[in-house]
């Protein structure tokens, strides 16, 4: 009974978001609601999510781990995806984000209903996660997703557990100001591979780094974060948009597995020096 109680309490909080907002007020790109086939990154990752906002799965015997949910419509394509590949939703034990904004978290609350998942998030993307957005340093003021409730805080070198997956939490600040990254070891074939599920430093327009900074240490966040991930071993990564990690380029639908696939060390490492070099010129150009 309490479950069902649950559930129509989310959807009705569904229907009364739905109809006072529409996330189409925020300015959102196509391919964040194009459909895109689920697939096998590597190991027990996959892919679940749509053309271009990503969704990750990280599978085990003892339930699932769902990173990211997209927007509010977005949870019939991740079930789609998730059962094509031979798991359900309902198994998922633990709900994560990369970072707490609106076209990652907007199906949050009502995945953690669905599957009665725990949420999992670091100190201040939890504080957004629970407003809604409302707090978000850049684009708060008003609630851009239905809350969700935060279970656990994790931080910067917590190592989830779960069945047999090991994943490692990296406050990698910036985009917001709880933006988390992650990683595990993943083994085929004989070959140990570093996989980083990573949150890259983008700068939203608009962003003020030092003059006027959207939030206080945001200028020290992106320095730091960048600094980090260039000291990361990665051979396998994937970030929140298929467009940061050259999704398309490197897989297309129907695609046979290998691991190698997504094997891209240097594309990493030019991927976090060339957001860095946008970073910096923003620096100078506020300065001037």
């Amino acid at each position: 009974m309490k479950t069902i109680l649950s559930r129509l309490s989310v959807l009705l909080l569904i229907l009364t978001f739905s109809s006072s907002f529409s996330s189409t007020s925020l300015a959102q790109n196509e391919d964040w609601s194009r459909s895109f086939p689920g697939h096998r990154v590597i190991g027990n990752l996959y892919a679940v999510g749509t053309y271009d906002l990503s969704v990750f799965l990280i599978t085990s015997d003892q339930g699932h781990i769902l990173i990211n949910t997209g927007l509010e419509d977005s949870t019939s394509q991740i079930r789609e995806n998730i059962s094509s590949l031979g798991f359900e939703l309902e198994d998922v034990e633990i709900l994560l984000t990369m970072q707490a904004h609106w076209d990652h978290t907007a199906a949050m609350a009502e995945i953690k209903d669905l599957a009665n998942a725990r949420v999992l998030a670091t100190p201040e993307d939890a504080r957004v996660l629970e407003d809604g957005g409302f707090s978000d340093a850049h684009f708060g003021g008003r609630q851009t997703f239905i809350p969700v409730g935060v279970d656990q805080i994790i931080r910067d070198g917590y190592v989830i557990e779960l069945g047999d997956i090991r994943l490692k939490v990296y406050e990698h600040r910036g985009h917001t100001e709880g933006s988390s990254s992650y990683s595990m070891e993943v083994s085929e074939d004989g070959e140990d591979y570093s996989v980083v599920i990573a949150n890259m430093g983008t700068i939203n327009p608009g962003k003020k780094m030092v003059v006027e900074p959207t939030y206080a240490g945001v200028s020290e966040d992106f320095a730091s974060t960048y600094r980090r991930q260039k000291q990361m071993d990665v051979d396998v990564w994937v970030a929140a948009h298929g467009s940061q990690y050259g999704l398309h380029d490197k897989y297309q639908p129907g695609q046979a597995y290998s691991p190698s696939t997504f094997v891209d060390p240097q594309g990493f490492l030019r991927a976090v020096e060339r957001l860095e070099r946008i970073y910096l010129e923003q620096v100078a150009e506020e300065q001037r």
